[in-house]
């Protein structure tokens, strides 16, 4: 009786070869693509916390000079005190706050640029215009430490202010507010924050006081 040869299929060596480098390919393209979407989620993260940031940033700063004290119709609130000063990298400011229940105060509110750090701190409030004058000279000299300061935002490379002019024309001029710039011929306050990167600054228009 003759013996049946069964013949059993298999891979030979180089398509076992040619198999490995295709799957090789395969894994480096699948790294590349894996590695391009991971520093694109934290490149959007990153901009989000900004966006963030800057958000809050903005919407504090718009409180604060919506209660600018000494504007408007609170113009000798504070019997020819200044109510604002702004310069490069630092924003100082008197606000009215009221908590419930108790009677309007008066507070200094410092926004402060350091170390790409934007931050915000705020007196204790007080209704003693000579206190005043202690809490606004302490918060000009960076020692006043009743309260701590609160990181608004970080990766600020600069922040620059300027004043909207009082004026009867279409076109109001905008001008530099140096430090201790009075702030009756003014209406507008432009704070502009430059980002890493970015070619042009993020700017924001505040009224001054109540519009």
């Amino acid at each position: 009786m003759a013996r049946r040869t069964v013949s059993v299929a298999g891979f030979t060596l180089i398509e076992l070869l040619v198999a490995i480098g295709i799957l090789a390919m395969v894994a480096v393209l699948g790294w590349r693509g894996l590695d391009s979407i991971m520093r694109s989620r934290e490149v959007l993260t990153s901009q989000l916390e900004q966006a963030r940031g800057m958000q809050l940033a903005f919407a504090q700063m718009q409180s604060d000079c919506d209660h600018l004290a000494g504007a408007g119709l609170n113009n000798s609130l504070l019997n020819g005190r200044l109510n604002l000063s702004a310069e490069n990298d630092r924003l100082t400011l008197v606000r009215l706050a009221a908590s419930e229940q108790e009677p309007q105060q008066l507070q200094v509110v410092t926004y402060r640029l350091r170390g790409g750090v934007l931050t915000r701190r705020e007196s204790n409030g007080t209704r003693d215009l000579a206190v005043l004058d202690t809490l606004w000279q302490a918060a000009r000299d960076d020692t006043d430490t009743s309260n701590a300061d609160v990181a608004l935002m970080h990766g600020v490379d600069s922040m620059v202010m300027r004043g909207q002019k009082r004026q009867n024309t279409p076109n109001p001029e905008w001008i530099s507010m140096l430090a201790g710039t009075k702030t009756e011929d003014f209406v507008g306050l432009e704070v502009t924050l430059q980002m890493p990167g970015q070619d042009a600054g993020l700017s924001k228009v505040f009224l001054l006081g109540p519009g």
